[in-house]
């Protein structure tokens, strides 16, 4: 049976400095979720603890889930498997291929099914989970992502390790958090978490129509939530992993000036909408926002952004 796993790893606060910030008058500070662990990094593990909370109490032996060929889920998913013992199947989206990343999930010990890509779309129908249950009975479904309500409620928690770290920054208090949004999880859970006391603005790394805005009401409406305290910006840049030279510019630029590192399909792009939103004076001066580094810096090795 999947053991109940009580790992909390310790994510820092620290502050940005960049000249963008120091101009406009405002404050950032990261919350480090990429230095939690090498391998089982960022908001992804937060997303699986409810899940696999869920997975112990029925008595499961492990998990399977969903992603593409560079999933950051899949291989915090199966680096956790092979950390603690538990099984973990991945279904992939389109053909066979070899990326750093699939090879990292046979090393942990994953086993992998391809869907190609009409069988993966097919994953929000209503009998999509039949034959791999029937398949695999022993093991808990994960929604890709690990998203839903467990997932936003396993989020919930890093507005207590913000709150715990605010001396570290050296401030009293925040006026809210900045995030890349894929799946709109982890913005569900800092919202729940936040109890409308601070506005959640959600980076967008994917094109409007991926659905972002009624996946976060659904959850907000599963967990009973009146709060609507967040918005939404377009950050993709045109399309979910379109990445261009001005992007790979500046997260070459910031990462010289500030030493954090950045990934350009969620945390370069949500940083870089960050400095357009200060430009132009939607972030006012004085403001205070926490930055969520999202982790998945593991993808960096499908683009051409130097270590």
């Amino acid at each position: 049976m999947l053991p109940l796993i009580d790992w909390r790893p310790h994510a820092p606060l620290q502050r940005l400095h960049t000249d963008w910030l120091e101009r406009a008058g405002v404050e950032v500070a990261v919350l480090r979720l990429d230095l939690i662990d090498p391998l089982i990094s960022g908001n992804k593990w937060f997303k699986l603890t409810e899940h696999l909370l869920a997975a112990h109490t029925a008595g499961a032996h492990g998990l399977i889930s969903l992603g593409g060929a560079h999933s950051n889920h899949l291989h915090a998913l199966a680096a956790a498997g092979k950390r603690f013992g538990f099984a973990t199947v991945g279904l992939l989206r389109g053909h066979p291929q070899q990326t750093p990343t699939t090879l990292d999930l046979e090393r942990y010990g994953m086993q992998l099914h391809w869907l190609g890509f009409g069988g993966y779309r097919a994953r929000h129908e209503p009998g999509f989970w039949a034959p791999w249950q029937a398949l695999y009975p022993l093991l808990h479904p994960v929604p890709e992502g690990g998203g839903g309500l467990p997932g936003a409620l396993g989020c919930m928690p890093l507005v207590s390790k913000v709150r715990e770290q605010l001396m570290d920054a050296g401030w009293d208090d925040y006026d809210g958090w900045w995030l890349a949004a894929g799946t709109g999880t982890t913005l569900a859970g800092l919202v729940l978490g936040e109890g409308g006391a601070r506005q959640v603005y959600g980076a967008l790394a994917v094109p409007d129509d991926h659905g972002v805005a009624p996946q976060v009401e659904a959850i907000l409406q599963a967990a009973g939530c009146l709060e609507r305290n967040f918005e939404l910006i377009d950050a993709s840049r045109g399309g979910f992993a379109r990445v261009d030279e001005t992007l790979l510019g500046f997260i070459q630029d910031s990462e010289a000036a500030t030493g954090v590192p950045l990934e350009p399909l969620y945390t370069g792009k949500a940083l870089m909408a960050l400095r357009q939103a200060v430009e132009a004076g939607l972030i006012g001066r004085g403001k205070r926002l926490v930055f969520v580094h999202t982790g998945g810096l593991q993808g960096r090795r499908g683009f051409a952004v130097q270590a």
